[in-house]
């Protein structure tokens, strides 16, 4: 549902088939408001068609801290939250010890920076997370902006520490818990969370994290995923990333929702949400921190089997 007011929502169902392994896509939602029931009333009436029980979105379904904060503030910059305290220990850590190796010695640590920022076919920073080598210049900037109790969760740091150069490198961009979801949504999500069943379970995800594991786990190649951006090429690039998930996640999908799936952009993200709801409920994700307060924001990073 991230987005504009006015973008059409798809909601993508995967079903498992008895005891066996094997998915099936079920249904896709597309929710247009302006078609006979209002998109509101038409994702209830989904839901309890289908008997849906768990539910993710790809926008946050928590606050950020200073939204809940009942206290007297401090600032921002003195903010006694335990997880935006964790979050500024850690991020002094790793600019300490980026700091440290360059006053130890500057001349390496120069020609060390410029060697990184030059293009190596060689180097695979898929599969590193971007403190597990030298920093990279647009992490380090990313780090000293800081951390903003009232926009960043620490989910945000998490996420930056485990894929800003890969989401900054596949699809220009940052993760931000609140960067490009409009307030609207927001809202009308909350609204609509209140007419859900009880027994519906929540949780957060991304897509182009999930892009990312599928291409750590070799499932997918880098192409597979520059080459969405591309207008010519896109419809073939999903169509491939598509078949390689069947393959790999044991899906069947009808050619009818194959084709919906690989014309609409959003049709492919729902889709992307869903795998990552299929790999929490086999166990295949990863465990978040305490500090970033899993259990209040359910966020699935997904993991995959190696090709």
């Amino acid at each position: 549902m991230k987005g504009g007011r006015r973008d059409q929502f798809f909601f993508c169902l995967l079903e498992q088939h008895g005891e066996e392994s094997r998915w099936f896509l079920r249904s896709l939602l597309q929710v247009k408001d302006e078609e006979g029931l209002s998109g509101d009333e038409a994702i209830r009436a989904w839901i309890e068609k289908y008997e849906v029980m768990k539910m993710v979105l790809d926008f946050p379904l928590s606050q950020a801290a200073c939204a809940t904060c009942l206290l007297d503030c401090p600032g921002s910059a003195n903010c006694p939250e335990p997880s935006v305290k964790e979050v500024r220990r850690q991020m002094k850590s790793i600019l300490d010890h980026d700091e440290s190796l360059r006053q130890e010695n500057p001349k390496k640590y120069e020609q060390d920076r410029n060697s990184d920022d030059l293009f190596d076919y060689g180097r695979n920073i898929i599969s590193l997370p971007a403190t597990n080598y030298m920093l990279t210049r647009s992490f380090k900037r990313r780090l000293k902006k800081g951390f903003i109790p009232y926009w960043n969760r620490a989910l945000d740091f998490w996420v930056w520490c485990l894929y800003y150069n890969q989401l900054l490198d596949l699809f220009n961009f940052s993760f931000d818990s609140f960067g490009n979801t409009s307030l609207m949504v927001q809202s009308r999500f909350s609204y609509l969370r209140r007419h859900f069943p009880d027994e519906l379970s929540l949780f957060e995800a991304n897509g182009s994290i999930v892009l990312i594991e599928l291409l750590r786990a070799g499932v997918l190649l880098k192409r597979d995923i520059l080459n969405m951006a591309d207008m010519e090429l896109g419809v073939e690039a999903r169509i491939d990333i598509i078949k390689k998930i069947e393959k790999s996640c044991n899906i069947f999908i009808y050619d009818h929702d194959l084709e919906l799936l690989v014309r609409n952009p959003r049709a492919f993200d729902s889709f992307l949400l869903a795998v990552a709801g299929k790999n929490k409920l086999q166990g295949l994700s990863k465990e978040l921190p305490d500090w970033t307060r899993p259990r209040e924001i359910n966020f699935i990073a997904p993991t995959f089997s190696e090709a």
